[in-house]
Protein backbone atom coordinates (compact mmCIF):
# COMPACT_ATOMS: atom_id res chain seq x y z
CA UNK A 1 0.00 0.00 0.00
CA UNK A 2 2.59 2.54 0.92
CA UNK A 3 4.53 1.55 -2.57
CA UNK A 4 1.43 2.26 -4.75
CA UNK A 5 1.25 5.61 -2.70
CA UNK A 6 4.44 6.42 -2.81
CA UNK A 7 3.74 5.90 -7.36
CA UNK A 8 0.67 8.08 -7.17
CA UNK A 9 2.75 11.08 -4.82
CA UNK A 10 5.86 10.70 -7.37
CA UNK A 11 3.35 10.67 -10.72
CA UNK A 12 1.83 14.08 -9.33
CA UNK A 13 5.15 15.61 -8.56
CA UNK A 14 5.83 15.73 -12.12
CA UNK A 15 3.55 18.12 -12.67
CA UNK A 16 5.46 20.53 -9.85
CA UNK A 17 6.59 23.61 -11.48
CA UNK A 18 9.46 23.38 -8.74
CA UNK A 19 10.14 19.66 -10.05
CA UNK A 20 10.10 20.58 -13.63
CA UNK A 21 12.53 23.66 -13.71
CA UNK A 22 14.95 21.36 -11.32
CA UNK A 23 15.22 18.32 -12.87
CA UNK A 24 14.71 19.51 -16.77
CA UNK A 25 15.99 23.08 -16.48
CA UNK A 26 15.05 25.55 -19.08
CA UNK A 27 14.30 22.68 -21.72
CA UNK A 28 11.40 21.08 -19.86
CA UNK A 29 10.02 24.24 -18.74
CA UNK A 30 9.82 25.56 -22.56
CA UNK A 31 8.17 21.93 -23.75
CA UNK A 32 5.63 22.30 -21.29
CA UNK A 33 4.33 25.89 -21.92
CA UNK A 34 4.05 24.79 -26.00
CA UNK A 35 2.44 22.05 -24.82
CA UNK A 36 0.05 23.59 -22.75
CA UNK A 37 -0.27 26.83 -25.26
CA UNK A 38 -0.68 24.39 -28.75
CA UNK A 39 -1.72 21.51 -27.79
CA UNK A 40 -5.26 20.26 -26.46
CA UNK A 41 -4.65 17.44 -23.64
CA UNK A 42 -2.33 19.72 -21.99
CA UNK A 43 -5.06 21.78 -20.65
CA UNK A 44 -4.11 20.52 -16.77
CA UNK A 45 -0.16 21.70 -17.06
CA UNK A 46 0.88 24.42 -14.50
CA UNK A 47 1.23 27.25 -16.90
CA UNK A 48 0.70 30.27 -14.62
CA UNK A 49 2.60 28.84 -11.21
CA UNK A 50 5.28 27.29 -14.06
CA UNK A 51 6.47 31.01 -15.36
CA UNK A 52 5.99 32.45 -11.62
CA UNK A 53 8.29 29.91 -10.59
CA UNK A 54 10.63 30.10 -13.65
CA UNK A 55 11.01 33.40 -12.85
CA UNK A 56 11.34 33.21 -9.12
CA UNK A 57 13.97 30.26 -9.04
CA UNK A 58 16.03 32.07 -11.98
CA UNK A 59 16.65 34.63 -9.35
CA UNK A 60 17.60 32.32 -6.95
CA UNK A 61 20.50 30.32 -9.65
CA UNK A 62 18.34 27.49 -9.45
CA UNK A 63 17.47 28.07 -13.02
CA UNK A 64 20.95 29.31 -14.53
CA UNK A 65 20.25 30.38 -17.24
CA UNK A 66 20.29 34.42 -17.97
CA UNK A 67 16.73 36.04 -16.68
CA UNK A 68 16.50 37.86 -20.51
CA UNK A 69 16.69 34.31 -22.06
CA UNK A 70 14.58 32.74 -20.17
CA UNK A 71 11.79 35.27 -20.42
CA UNK A 72 12.66 35.80 -24.37
CA UNK A 73 12.45 31.83 -24.92
CA UNK A 74 9.37 31.20 -23.19
CA UNK A 75 7.90 34.23 -24.81
CA UNK A 76 8.93 32.61 -28.27
CA UNK A 77 7.65 29.55 -27.16
CA UNK A 78 4.10 30.63 -25.98
CA UNK A 79 3.02 32.25 -29.51
CA UNK A 80 4.69 29.18 -31.40
CA UNK A 81 2.02 26.77 -29.35
CA UNK A 82 -0.59 29.36 -29.55
CA UNK A 83 -0.36 29.37 -33.75
CA UNK A 84 0.08 25.61 -33.44
CA UNK A 85 -3.20 25.68 -31.72
CA UNK A 86 -4.91 27.78 -34.21
CA UNK A 87 -3.49 25.54 -37.09
CA UNK A 88 -5.13 22.71 -35.18
CA UNK A 89 -8.31 24.69 -34.84
CA UNK A 90 -8.40 25.79 -38.49
CA UNK A 91 -7.89 22.03 -39.72
CA UNK A 92 -10.48 20.62 -37.70
CA UNK A 93 -12.94 23.26 -37.93
CA UNK A 94 -16.76 22.21 -36.55
CA UNK A 95 -15.91 18.75 -36.76
CA UNK A 96 -14.25 19.56 -32.67
CA UNK A 97 -17.63 19.58 -31.81
CA UNK A 98 -18.74 16.44 -32.93
CA UNK A 99 -15.66 14.82 -30.98
CA UNK A 100 -15.89 12.58 -28.49
CA UNK A 101 -15.23 13.11 -24.50
CA UNK A 102 -12.44 11.42 -23.76
CA UNK A 103 -9.68 11.48 -20.59
CA UNK A 104 -7.60 14.24 -22.65
CA UNK A 105 -10.33 16.35 -24.41
CA UNK A 106 -13.95 17.42 -22.83
CA UNK A 107 -15.80 19.52 -25.26
CA UNK A 108 -16.82 21.48 -22.55
CA UNK A 109 -13.48 23.49 -22.09
CA UNK A 110 -13.76 23.89 -25.61
CA UNK A 111 -17.52 25.53 -25.08
CA UNK A 112 -15.93 27.30 -22.31
CA UNK A 113 -13.63 28.88 -24.53
CA UNK A 114 -15.95 29.59 -27.14
CA UNK A 115 -18.54 31.71 -24.41
CA UNK A 116 -14.83 34.10 -23.19
CA UNK A 117 -15.11 34.69 -27.34
CA UNK A 118 -18.79 35.59 -27.28
CA UNK A 119 -18.28 38.21 -24.33
CA UNK A 120 -14.55 39.18 -25.16
CA UNK A 121 -14.13 38.78 -28.88
CA UNK A 122 -10.63 38.74 -29.54
CA UNK A 123 -9.38 40.15 -26.21
CA UNK A 124 -9.88 36.46 -25.48
CA UNK A 125 -6.78 35.65 -26.54
CA UNK A 126 -5.09 37.80 -24.21
CA UNK A 127 -7.38 37.79 -21.16
CA UNK A 128 -7.81 33.89 -21.75
CA UNK A 129 -3.56 33.66 -21.50
CA UNK A 130 -4.05 34.15 -17.84
CA UNK A 131 -6.49 31.41 -17.00
CA UNK A 132 -6.34 27.17 -16.77
CA UNK A 133 -7.76 25.75 -19.93
CA UNK A 134 -9.29 28.55 -21.83
CA UNK A 135 -5.29 29.58 -22.25
CA UNK A 136 -5.11 26.20 -24.18
CA UNK A 137 -8.07 26.19 -25.71
CA UNK A 138 -8.60 30.06 -27.07
CA UNK A 139 -6.06 29.44 -30.04
CA UNK A 140 -7.96 26.43 -30.92
CA UNK A 141 -11.31 27.87 -30.95
CA UNK A 142 -10.02 30.84 -32.83
CA UNK A 143 -8.76 28.61 -35.65
CA UNK A 144 -12.33 26.80 -35.93
CA UNK A 145 -14.29 29.88 -36.07
CA UNK A 146 -11.56 31.24 -39.02
CA UNK A 147 -10.28 34.03 -37.28
CA UNK A 148 -7.99 35.86 -39.89
CA UNK A 149 -4.16 34.99 -39.02
CA UNK A 150 -2.88 39.17 -38.84
CA UNK A 151 -5.49 39.46 -36.16
CA UNK A 152 -4.54 36.31 -34.24
CA UNK A 153 -0.72 36.75 -34.59
CA UNK A 154 -1.23 40.47 -33.32
CA UNK A 155 -3.61 39.10 -30.19
CA UNK A 156 -1.32 36.17 -29.71
CA UNK A 157 1.72 38.15 -29.24
CA UNK A 158 0.14 40.39 -27.41
CA UNK A 159 -1.63 37.86 -24.44
CA UNK A 160 1.89 36.07 -24.52
CA UNK A 161 4.03 39.34 -23.87
CA UNK A 162 1.41 39.90 -21.02
CA UNK A 163 1.30 36.66 -19.77
CA UNK A 164 5.17 36.09 -19.77
CA UNK A 165 6.57 39.35 -19.00
CA UNK A 166 3.65 39.45 -16.11
CA UNK A 167 4.27 36.54 -13.97
CA UNK A 168 8.23 35.36 -14.65
CA UNK A 169 8.98 38.99 -13.93
CA UNK A 170 7.07 39.23 -10.80
CA UNK A 171 8.72 35.74 -9.89
CA UNK A 172 12.13 36.93 -10.48
CA UNK A 173 11.66 40.30 -8.32
CA UNK A 174 9.95 38.49 -5.62
CA UNK A 175 13.30 35.97 -5.76
CA UNK A 176 15.46 39.11 -5.60
CA UNK A 177 14.34 40.94 -2.52
CA UNK A 178 13.19 37.55 -0.91
CA UNK A 179 15.07 34.54 -1.75
CA UNK A 180 13.45 33.08 1.08
CA UNK A 181 10.07 32.85 -1.05
CA UNK A 182 11.09 30.08 -2.18
CA UNK A 183 10.68 27.87 0.76
CA UNK A 184 7.05 28.96 0.53
CA UNK A 185 6.45 28.28 -3.00
CA UNK A 186 4.07 25.67 -2.38
CA UNK A 187 1.71 28.22 -0.60
CA UNK A 188 2.00 30.93 -3.16
CA UNK A 189 1.44 28.91 -6.02
CA UNK A 190 -1.86 27.60 -4.36
CA UNK A 191 -2.65 30.43 -4.19
CA UNK A 192 -2.23 31.52 -7.40
CA UNK A 193 -3.73 28.41 -9.00
CA UNK A 194 -7.22 29.44 -6.70
CA UNK A 195 -7.58 33.53 -8.03
CA UNK A 196 -6.99 31.34 -11.85
CA UNK A 197 -9.66 29.31 -11.48
CA UNK A 198 -12.19 31.62 -10.08
CA UNK A 199 -13.52 33.00 -13.87
CA UNK A 200 -13.03 29.67 -15.28
CA UNK A 201 -15.39 27.99 -12.30
CA UNK A 202 -17.71 30.74 -13.08
CA UNK A 203 -17.59 30.31 -16.68
CA UNK A 204 -18.44 26.49 -16.82
CA UNK A 205 -21.08 27.14 -13.80
CA UNK A 206 -22.76 29.52 -16.23
CA UNK A 207 -22.57 26.73 -18.84
CA UNK A 208 -24.58 24.69 -16.81
CA UNK A 209 -27.07 27.66 -15.09
CA UNK A 210 -27.88 28.09 -18.71
CA UNK A 211 -28.20 24.59 -20.32
CA UNK A 212 -31.64 24.07 -21.36
CA UNK A 213 -33.26 21.49 -19.44
CA UNK A 214 -35.29 18.75 -21.69
CA UNK A 215 -39.22 17.96 -20.74
CA UNK A 216 -39.61 14.24 -20.77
Amino acid sequence: MTEIWDSIVHFFSLFQPKYIIENGGLILLLLVVFIENGLFFGFFLPGDSLLFTAGLLCATGILPQPFVLVITSVFATAVVGNIVGYWFGKRAGSSLYNRKDSFFFRKSHLKAAEEFYLKYGTKTLIIGRFLPVIRTFAPIVAGAINMTFPKFMFANILGAAAWVGSLVTIGYFLGNVWPEAEHYLGYIIILLVVITAIPVVRTFLNQKKNKPTSNV
